[in-house]
Formats: structure tokens, C-alpha cells, sequence
């Protein structure tokens, strides 16, 4: 299973780092991003939206934002939630900020807030970057994939977003876990083998796991899982049947065209 690249449709893309502008949820979303040496979203960072439930409301903190595909899809998503995107590198940085401008993101604009932040950062200097404990109701994450024995890209972009540090998974979740209100939930998508470390940074942070793998086709391996955990939940797992991408052709089976194209919920 790929990320889906979204069609270039919208603006004045001209900047100085080569992007694309992108449209997402069938134009609910416009998105400045990377064209390349970067991480582009697609898929991952659209089923991460979807996995809220429409009625969410309080604050939604997307870590690790990026040029923020995710946290503008949840704010398209959820007419009464605030959207705070969290990303530390200046450029994607700069990129959210112009997306936030563009007419068709003007419905929720107001509702998104960008704070530049390193969400591996501990206790005090963390704070210090606003990373507040209790800021969150909902965390969502869609962290680098890839673990220190991954082969990194030869472009500091691409590989900071793809691989994660020696630390592993761990800080995200911490981070997270700090973050939340008690009962908040977090939410992420990963790779489907990496589920083993996940589970041990929730450990002791969060309760009522649900794991929901993604399929490219019946009968197939799951390539990517979401994880939600509620914090301070004693709640035991679940293990949920999952979705399937693709039918017989092709194309997208209908649930997922209407996650990609209208916004609908993907309920985990």
C-alpha cells in the first residue's frame, strides 16, 4: 500500500521551496506541501482525520504535523473542535501558515492554531515551547515509520520524517500521554510490524487500546495500523476486523473513497 498523491488543483504554488498545492477531502482541504525532499502526505495522513469521530469537539493536537494534511483534514472534519499542528522544522512551518490563507481552508482557519515545537523534548524545555500538560482532549500522530536500521534518505527532510530517532517511538507517546486530559485519547497510524513497539510505549500511559489494521486487499498482510489508547484507561484491548483498501480493480472500495473524497468518518 502506497500514500496516495492528491491532485495538484488549487493556488499560486510559487515560493521559495519547490512545492505543490494539493486538495484533500474532494476540496474541503487545501494544502501547500513539498514536491520533493520531503515527506509528502497522502492516504495515511487522511484516514488519521478520519479515525475521529464527527461529533469530536474540545482541542485536537496534531504532533508532528508537517505541512499539516492531518490537522487540516480534522479541522474540515469537525465543525466544533480547535486544531493545534505541532512541527518543529521552520519550512513546513511556513507552509501550514500559507495553507491556513488559502479560500477554500477559510471555514476552519480560525479554528487552527501552528505552534513550532520538538515534541522529543523533556519536562521543563518542553514546556517552555508550549507543550503544556492538559492542552489536549485528542492527540493524533502520524510518527516516521522507519527505526534506526532503515536506510535514511540522503535528504534531511525526507529523513527526519521517515526514520525515527534511536529513542524509538517512546517520546512521541510520552509526549502525548502528558499532553492529554485524563480520559483524552491518542491516536496514531504506523506500520503494520512496528505494532510490537507501540504497544510498549503505551504501556503504563494508556488503557482500552483499540488496534485497527489496514488492508491493501482481502487476504492480504495489514501494512499499516491505527492505534487509539485512552489515557489513564484500564480498559482491556481490542482488535478490530479493519478496513480494506482496494476491491477487485484498482480503485478504492467505497467506504474509503468516501473518507478520501467527502470526509466521512472512519469509526475504529
Amino acid at each position: 500500500m502506497s500514500d496516495e498523491e492528491p491532485e495538484a488543483a488549487c493556488g499560486d504554488a510559487d515560493g521559495p521551496l519547490e512545492r505543490t498545492c494539493d486538495t484533500f477531502l474532494g476540496g474541503l482541504v487545501e494544502l501547500f506541501q513539498p514536491k520533493a525532499r520531503h515527506h509528502r502526505s497522502g492516504l495515511d495522513a487522511v484516514l488519521l482525520a478520519a479515525s475521529l469521530a464527527s461529533d469530536t469537539t474540545g482541542r485536537v493536537v496534531d504532533l508532528g504535523a508537517g505541512a499539516g494534511a492531518a490537522g487540516l483534514c480534522a479541522a474540515a472534519r469537525l465543525q466544533e473542535a480547535e486544531v493545534t499542528l505541532v512541527e518543529r522544522e521552520d519550512a513546513l512551518i511556513a507552509l501550514a501558515r500559507e495553507s491556513l490563507t488559502l479560500p477554500a481552508n477559510a471555514a476552519f482557519s480560525k479554528r487552527v492554531q501552528i505552534l513550532a515545537a520538538d515534541i522529543t523534548a523533556k519536562g521543563r524545555a518542553r514546556k517552555a515551547q508550549g507543550l503544556v500538560p492538559g492542552m489536549a482532549d485528542h492527540v493524533i500522530m502520524n510518527p516516521p515509520f522507519y527505526d534506526t536500521r532503515h536506510r535514511p534518505s540522503p535528504h534531511a527532510g525526507k529523513a527526519g520524517a521517515h526514520v525515527l530517532a534511536a529513542d524509538g517511538i517512546d517520546p512521541w507517546l510520552r509526549t502525548a500521554s502528558d499532553l492529554l486530559v485524563s480520559g483524552g485519547s491518542m491516536t496514531l497510524i504506523f506500520r503494520a510490524d512496528g505494532l510490537d513497539d507501540v504497544l510498549a510505549a503505551t504501556a503504563g500511559r494508556f488503557g482500552q487500546i483499540t488496534v485497527f489494521p489496514v488492508f491493501p486487499r482481502a487476504g492480504d498482510d495489514a501494512t499499516r495500523i491505527l492505534v487509539r489508547g485512552i489515557r489513564g484507561s484500564r480498559a482491556p484491548m481490542r482488535l478490530r476486523p479493519g478496513l480494506v483498501l482496494h476491491g477487485d480493480g484498482s480503485g478504492f472500495a467505497p467506504q474509503v473513497e468516501a473518507i478520501l473524497r467527502e470526509g466521512t468518518a472512519l469509526t475504529l
